[in-house]
């Protein structure tokens, strides 16, 4: 009898457990592996007491319309540059080139950087930064901005999906150095896509 209640116990215990277990929330892959990332400790920009009782970022509803075809111009003879941060770091880029597309029925430039700190980092080599600004900006998003992480095309044409615009981690814990996104990289419309502003709990 000591036995089945043993094997009893356990099972609930183990039921229990699973019950505690939140699943992870978000409408598309990206926002399901966003959220995972900000409930794991090892990797989440939250500070501990917010990071535990986290449930899920807050996204725009998935919208097919801000996923857009982009020209890429690459530009020659770039030099690296600093570009400003929220701390008294200075990050280093270098211009890629410039994106156009068309959105909200009007057409958009936005330069399209390397960040030449990260750029020897494994899996980083052929990586993109797209920091930009919008109409959202301090009403339903950061108001400093937000960023898009794309990869170097083979040709001159590449999808841009606003869908996966996420903010910097400096919105979330003030520890962060995070750039600041430059003022040529405003776009005078609203995207209603990616992540919303955070509502830090009271």
């Amino acid at each position: 009898m000591k036995t089945l209640y043993s094997v009893l116990f356990g099972f609930l215990f183990l039921w229990s457990c699973g019950q505690d277990k939140q699943p992870i929330l978000g409408e598309t892959e990206f926002q399901r592996k966003l959220n995972a990332e900000f409930k794991d400790a090892s990797k989440s920009p939250l500070k501990d007491k917010e990071r535990r009782s986290f449930k899920g970022l807050d996204f725009f509803k998935f919208d097919s319309t801000y996923v857009v075809q982009a020209t890429l111009n690459r530009t020659e003879d770039e030099q690296p540059f600093k570009m400003k941060t929220t701390t008294d770091r200075l990050a280093t880029f270098l211009k890629y080139g410039e994106v156009t597309f068309t959105l909200n029925d009007a057409t958009f430039e936005l330069n399209i950087y390397q960040d030449l700190d990260i750029l020897n980092e494994e899996g980083f080599e052929d990586y993109l930064f797209l920091p930009f600004l919008d109409d959202t900006n301090g009403e339903e998003t950061y108001g400093a901005g937000r960023y898009i992480d794309l990869r170097m095309p083979e040709g001159n044409q590449m999808t841009i999906d606003f869908n996966t615009a996420y903010n910097p981690y400096c919105a979330y814990n003030e520890k962060f150095s995070c750039p600041i996104v430059p003022r040529e990289n405003y776009i005078e419309t609203e995207v209603r896509a990616g992540v919303k502003d955070y509502k830090k709990e009271e």
